[in-house]
Parts: C-alpha cells; sequence; structure tokens
C-alpha cells in the first residue's frame, strides 16, 4: 500500500514521527508536511507565490519533504509531484489538540485529510487530546489497528476523523463511532494589556458545549471513549435546495433592459 503522511504541526512534530513509526509496516511510506506549525489555518492554500519544498531523511529511513505551505498545499504537492505513484491512504496527524465538534472546520489537520478526499483517496485524520505529557507513541498505537479497520471494511474510499482523549491511553473505555457536535464553543476571549497599555485578546475554548443528545463526539470524549467520524465536504444543503426549487423567482431575476440609441 503507498501511503502519505502529512499534518499541520510541522515536519518535526514529535506526533508525526510516532505515527510515521506505525504506518511504516503497511506499505510504501511518504511523508510531506509543513515546515512550520500551521495549526488552525482551516482549508488554507497557496495561490500568490510559489511553493517551495526541500527533501529531507526521516529517522525512519523512508522518504520525506517539508513543504513552505500550508497542510493541504503538502497534500497537493505530494499527489501531483512528490509521490512517485498517487497514494492510496493519507494520514494527517497525530496533531496536538483534539480536532473534534466544530475545531472540525478550523482544523489544518482535519483539512489535509479532506484534501486527499477531495483527490478520490481513503484519508483519516488523527488527533490527540492536549496535555502536559503526550504519549503521542501510545496515541499511535492505539490509532493503527483503528486505520486498519477502516481500511478492512470500508466499501469505497472514505475520509474519517479520529479523535484521542488522554483518558483512552491510561483507562481505555473503547472506540464510540459518533457525529460531529455542533454545538457552538470557544467563543469566548480574555482582556489583557502589553506592556504600553494596549489590549490584546486571547481565545478561550469555554464554556463547554452543552451535551447533545443524542451525544456526539465532543461529549464521549469527555468521558474518556475514543471516536470516529466519517466525514464529507458537501456544504449544500440538500433539503433546502429542494424546496427552492418551488420558490417563486418570477420577479427575482430580471434580464438587463437593452440601452435604448
Amino acid at each position: 500500500m503507498r501511503i502519505l503522511l502529512t499534518n499541520d504541526d510541522g515536519i518535526a512534530a514529535p506526533g508525526l514521527l510516532a505515527m510515521e513509526e506505525q504506518l511504516l509496516p503497511l506499505g510504501d511510506l511518504t511523508v510531506v508536511a509543513p515546515q512550520q506549525q500551521c495549526s488552525g489555518v482551516s482549508h488554507s492554500v497557496t495561490y500568490l507565490r510559489p511553493l517551495t519544498c526541500e527533501s529531507q531523511q526521516r529517522p525512519s529511513g523512508g522518504a520525506g519533504w517539508s513543504v513552505d505551505g500550508m497542510p493541504a498545499d503538502c497534500v497537493r504537492l505530494a499527489i501531483d509531484q512528490l509521490c512517485q505513484h498517487p497514494p492510496e491512504l493519507v494520514v494527517s496527524g497525530i496533531n496536538s489538540g483534539l480536532n473534534a465538534g466544530i475545531n472540525i472546520i478550523y482544523s489544518g489537520t482535519v483539512a489535509a485529510a479532506r484534501e486527499a478526499f477531495f483527490h478520490g483517496t481513503s484519508s483519516v485524520a488523527v488527533s490527540l487530546e492536549a496535555s502536559r505529557q503526550m504519549d503521542f507513541k501510545a496515541a499511535a498505537a492505539l490509532a493503527l489497528p483503528i486505520i486498519r479497520g477502516i481500511l478492512a471494511q470500508q466499501q469505497q474510499p472514505g475520509f474519517y476523523n479520529i479523535n484521542i482523549p488522554t483518558r483512552a491511553l491510561q483507562q481505555p473505555r473503547g472506540l464510540q463511532i459518533l457525529p460531529m457536535s455542533l454545538a457552538p464553543y470557544g467563543d469566548n476571549f480574555i482582556r489583557r494589556q502589553d506592556p504600553k497599555q494596549r489590549p490584546y485578546y486571547w481565545s478561550t475554548d469555554s464554556p463547554p458545549p452543552g451535551r447533545s443528545d443524542p451525544p456526539a463526539d465532543v461529549d464521549l470524549l469527555e468521558e474518556g471513549f475514543v471516536t470516529v467520524t466519517p466525514l464529507l465536504f458537501d456544504a449544500t444543503d440538500q433539503r433546502v435546495l429542494q424546496q427552492m426549487q418551488d420558490w417563486d423567482w418570477e420577479h427575482e431575476v430580471r434580464p438587463r433592459s437593452e440601452p435604448t440609441s
């Protein structure tokens, strides 16, 4: 199997190396990751300047490239130029911090996996809850059988989001297949002042979202379960699209009147 590994934490991130070590036995592995930390860039891509990249020998002995662009850039460039053959699987992570609920929209980690799915390639984003001592090796060892299970059982290429809470590495509670939470959170800011008395603002993750009914990914991550969410990128509201076919547009769109001579 041909595998592409990327992330949004940068080419030197420990989560990338831990996942790389676990994926090596699965097949031909290529690493293409950003030169710099790119958390929170969502699906940004580079259009207004050329991309540069540098080849590097990975600690695993495999092929690697660092790209001065975004996570989605890395996947686009890898598929089109850097991989000798198109990958059959793209893994993005392990991210430092969970990417669940509406954070999926902001995440560069998830965006890299989404970009691969644009190209018809199965992709998996993997994230570990942030803590003072993050055990990326244990998280990668836990993620690998989940990825194997996805590959063995999926009926067509898919796009999956795996989140691992810290408690799952210490007291495993199992795996839950859940939808992403749509509850808003992380909208608050803390106001402070710099040494010149100018205000600045730090975004916070509070207040936490209310529990969904039925539960979603954020809810059971708090209880220590590993979660997997299958995702799509089609943003069309099919229900409203169907309703709009019957709307009255007769007076809404008029052709421009021809200028009189």
